[in-house]
């Protein structure tokens, strides 16, 4: 192979490596971009209308579901916490007791939340009341969420479909790069800041 040959795969393969980067930077990897994008898609074509439909007035408690209930679920809970809202958080397949991911930990602190005394959760050890709002990380949980034992009374939405721009899949940070853990992080805190104002102006009021 020709020497200027060699250096145009090289540099293919350096641009291959760094698209793949910004792609797990921005969406946490290649699949969760499929699934970022089908839930755009579903977003434009007037999808998740049962999920958007949230009445602030009858909510007492917001909590946040994720899978493991050690990244994207605590933070939440850590950032409504901060921000006034009655809060609580498990995980659809959590194991009992386990602390919050290192990563999680490392970039909460960067974003002043300490998850260091966090323990998961899973649905079996939660008591759900009948004005909870649940909030899931991606369009499956809802879906689940909606068919849980206890929940007929409450309300099920996703979390990124109140932030800006609406991001409904926020992809599972657990294992991946810690400028995807800022991503997801950012957007949370940002569709968490519009729901405590919906709750706000639902004349809840704020907690101290």
């Amino acid at each position: 192979m020709s020497l200027d040959r060699q250096q145009a795969r090289s540099g293919f393969l350096l641009k291959m490596d760094q698209s793949s980067n910004v792609i797990t930077d921005r969406y946490g990897g290649k699949r969760a971009l499929l699934h970022h994008m089908a839930a755009r898609l579903r977003l434009l074509a007037n999808g998740f209308r049962e999920f958007r439909a949230v009445r602030w007035s009858e909510v007492e408690r917001v909590v946040f579901v994720c899978q493991g209930n050690i990244c994207r679920s605590p933070y939440a809970e850590a950032r409504a916490r901060a921000m006034g809202l009655p809060t609580a958080s498990f995980g659809l397949g959590a194991g009992q007791q386990k602390p919050a991911d290192p990563q999680a930990q490392a970039a909460a602190a960067a974003r002043g939340l300490d998850l260091s005394g966090h323990r998961s959760l899973h649905l079996r050890g939660f008591r759900l009341e009948p004005n909870d709002l649940l909030v899931g990380m991606e369009p499956w949980q809802a879906r689940d969420l909606r068919q849980l034992e206890g929940a007929a009374q409450g309300q099920v939405t996703l979390l990124g479909l109140w932030s800006r721009p609406p991001r409904p899949h926020i992809q599972d940070p657990y294992g991946l790069s810690r400028a995807y853990f800022d991503t997801c992080f950012r957007t949370i805190d940002a569709g968490i800041a519009t729901m405590a104002q919906r709750y706000e102006d639902a004349g809840h009021g704020r907690r101290a």
